[in-house]
């Protein structure tokens, strides 16, 4: 997802896989029942999804950790045990809460400062409504090739597209699917990326027989998804060219619009290409956009406050919501800052005990050796793996080991089938890599419905090259095509 030296920063190739012979399957899955039920209430019986208040979510997961260490404690693990191994995730997950923090930041300050209604402004000039969807995706995964961070794309371009595509009255969850799709086939395909890295790494191939193999069934996603969303295009109601000649003079009036606002995405985007760390990259993108807002939005900040400096601190801690005379508009430019990243971190943290815990009783370990144990057949066994990763992704939440986990179960059985190992590395990353942004729970989902300010559940139909590539990779399996065996010597 990240690139391995910038944003995750995460050694998941020495990653332990925990083993207990004490655990049988029945009880290896009675955290993950118990989870889904208690999701599933939820979200279809719960008519606000709010059960037990807001963090209703992130408390159903501290209870499918809890039930996952009483099981532990009934199969001779130690307690200690388990809170090294949830104390080990966290510090995994350290780096990507800080960048939420700042993302959180950036978007308070790329708001007060004029850069995201420049970004709108001058995109609702080029980007038409007929081809505004498949052109996101297309913008989207050029960035995520570049910088090799799905991460990236959502934190800076995508954005901006939600703003502009929001502006032209397009369905946020179809913007949103759009953004992620581009960014997470930019992310499979760039050799800067950690998950491009770190499958091969875990199948046992070099990165770019990796990257040629993983096209065969990249390629045809991708086109398929480009295919869809431009016929959504064509056929999405729009607010039209009258209301968009609103928008710009509205905005227009409100802020101060100059080409000179992008400077500061282009040098976020500059250092990261330059492999900068992510948190120094955003970092700068704050400070240069708390400038900026000073030199040219001196008349935005001094209808906030009275304070100049106080009105930009608090676009960076708190809620900011610009007035303009458009109510669209309006309701667009507003941000929580990092206050409105807390819900997201929360999630992830309560996310990282509920599967490190799991991890260190050694359910994980167990359901898929079981999984792998059902794998007679070359299509079975490509099946398996593919189950494991969307159920580590659903049951551990983080996609690393989603990918870390059933590369090492799964890749002796690849070998003894006579499969090369790039069959492995590509299907590791078609079901583990681009699933992980489905799971509202799991880190990745969670970034970028927080990132993105569209909830999992509205962007989850249109993440259209996220679902389709597991049952790409299994049509080609199925059908045998492209399915390299190894070379006898």
């Amino acid at each position: 997802m990240q690139d391995n030296k910038n944003l995750s920063e995460i050694e998941n190739e020495n990653q332990k896989i925990i083993d207990n012979k004490e655990l049988n399957l029945l009880e290896s899955l009675i955290p993950v029942v118990i989870l889904m039920c208690l999701l599933a209430y939820n979200i279809f019986l719960v008519e606000s999804q709010e059960w037990l208040g807001a963090y209703t979510n992130q408390y159903i997961l501290l209870m499918g950790g809890a039930v996952a260490a009483i099981v532990g404690v009934f199969n001779k693990v130690a307690f200690k045990t388990m809170i090294t191994e949830v104390w080990e995730n966290w510090k995994s997950v350290f780096v990507p809460i800080m960048i939420l923090f700042l993302v959180g930041a950036l978007a308070g300050t790329w708001l007060v400062s004029g850069i995201i209604p420049a970004m709108v402004y001058y995109g609702l000039q080029v980007l038409s409504p007929e081809i505004f969807l498949p052109a996101s995706v297309i913008i989207a995964a050029i960035i995520s090739i570049a910088t090799g961070s799905s991460w990236t794309t959502s934190a800076t371009v995508g954005i901006a597209l939600i703003g502009i595509g929001s502006a032209l009255g397009i369905p946020t969850g179809m913007i949103a699917g759009a953004v992620i799709s581009g960014a997470y086939f930019g992310d499979k395909m760039s050799p800067l990326s950690d998950t491009t890295n770190l499958a091969p790494a875990m199948a046992g191939t070099d990165l770019f027989t990796h990257i040629k193999y993983m096209a065969y069934t990249t390629v045809p996603t991708i086109i398929v998804t480009l295919i869809v969303f431009a016929i959504l295009s064509a056929k999405v109601d729009t607010t039209g060219d009258a209301d968009v000649s609103n928008l710009l003079v509205s905005i227009d009036n409100t802020f101060n619009i100059t080409p000179l606002l992008f400077i500061v995405p282009g040098v976020v985007i500059a250092m990261i290409l330059m492999k900068t760390k992510p948190l120094i990259a955003l970092g700068v993108g704050v400070l240069l956009a708390a400038i900026f807002a000073m030199i040219f939005q001196a008349d935005v900040l001094a209808s906030l406050s009275d304070s100049k400096i106080g009105t930009i601190i608090n676009s960076i801690l708190t809620d900011t919501q610009i007035q303009t005379d458009n109510e669209k508009l309006t309701e667009l430019f507003a941000s929580g800052g990092m206050n409105g990243m807390l819900w997201t971190i929360f999630l992830i943290v309560c996310a990282m005990v509920f599967g490190g815990i799991m991890d260190a009783i050694g359910a994980l370990a167990k359901i898929t050796k079981s999984l792998l144990a059902v794998a007679s057949s070359i299509f079975g066994l490509f099946a398996s793996t593919v189950v494991s990763c969307l159920g580590l992704n659903i049951v551990a939440s983080d996609q690393y080991l989603a990918l870390v986990i059933p590369g090492k179960m799964f890749k002796k059985a690849y070998e003894d089938k006579g499969l090369a190992p790039e069959n492995l590395s590509r299907t590791l990353e078609d079901s583990g890599t681009v699933t992980s942004v489905l799971i509202p729970w799991n880190t990745c989902g969670a970034y970028q419905s927080g990132v993105l300010g569209v909830s999992v559940a509205d962007y989850f139909v249109y993440a259209i090259f996220n679902y389709l590539s597991p049952f790409t990779t299994l049509l080609f399996a199925a059908l045998n095509i492209k399915i390299r065996q190894l070379v006898k010597k």
